[in-house]
């Protein structure tokens, strides 16, 4: 083997294993920064605890089982609403992508109702539903639903035409046509509805858990407020954070998967 041939082989094994540890350069600083910051003084514990309270926070949190209880609730609202929303969204995103009459009888509707913030609705769930778990499921599916419906249907719509025409010409049935060509073609696009709507529902759950909940990470948040436990505060915001990654990694990971066809995720 050549030398060249040699580096290209090193290089095709390192560099993924170097990019794992650059992406987390940036945030391994922020923690070293900000326990300096509090440490030194120039942070007082009153306006933001050190990483390391932070920590032992958490740690006599998950002895308790507090910590576990609270994560896994808020995960299975996110999940459920998630699910909920983004199936619904998808549904309508690829009926009315794939059928103009649907797209007449319901976008229009639908484009009225989207530009209504959904957290403005929460005084009106509260009504409705209490503080029970259906008032947090509906907060999230609503806020996942349109960007997963929009980029569904964007992706469905901006397909190209010559594939769609090449797929007829083979002799491909409608069904044939919707699997092989179409869905795949709009994949990229569902896939950015989905990461997007990960984050609004993460901002969506916060929220609904801090005004209306008896449980979660965002009751635990606002209990701590309550007894000024600020490194418990900050404790549920960074485990929000960090099951937001996990979610957009997921996502990315998923994505990686299923377009490994196409030239853009295609590794060089």
């Amino acid at each position: 083997m050549s030398m060249a041939g040699a580096l290209s082989g090193d290089r095709k094994w390192r560099l993924p294993r170097l990019d794992g540890v650059v992406q987390w350069l940036l945030p391994a600083a922020i923690l070293l920064v900000w326990q300096v910051a509090c440490s030194t003084g120039y942070v007082p514990a009153r306006v933001l605890p050190a990483p390391t309270e932070v920590v032992l926070a958490g740690w006599k949190s998950l002895q308790s089982g507090e910590l576990v209880q609270n994560i896994w609730v808020s995960f299975w609202r996110a999940v459920v609403g998630f699910l909920i929303g983004g199936g619904i969204g998808f549904a309508f995103g690829l009926a009315n992508g794939l059928s103009p009459f649907s797209d007449k009888l319901t976008d229009t509707t639908l484009q009225m109702i989207r530009n209504v913030p959904h957290l403005a609705l929460i005084p009106l769930v509260i009504l409705w539903f209490g503080i029970e778990e259906a008032a947090k499921l509906f907060l999230v599916a609503l806020g996942v639903f349109f960007p997963v419906y929009l980029n569904t249907l964007h992706g469905i719509r901006t397909v190209d035409p010559q594939l769609i025409e090449m797929g007829r010409v083979y002799g491909m049935n409608s069904g044939e046509l919707f699997r092989r060509v179409i869905f795949p073609g709009a994949l990229p696009s569902i896939f950015v509805g989905v990461r997007f709507s990960l984050g609004i529902m993460w901002l969506t759950l916060i929220v609904a858990e801090t005004i209306a909940s008896s449980s979660g990470l965002g009751y635990m948040a606002m209990q701590a407020r309550e007894f000024m436990l600020i490194d418990v505060v900050v404790l549920s915001i960074l485990i929000y954070a960090l099951l937001g990654k996990v979610a957009d990694s997921a996502s990315r990971f998923l994505e990686r998967i299923t377009l490994s066809w196409h030239p853009a995720f295609q590794k060089h």
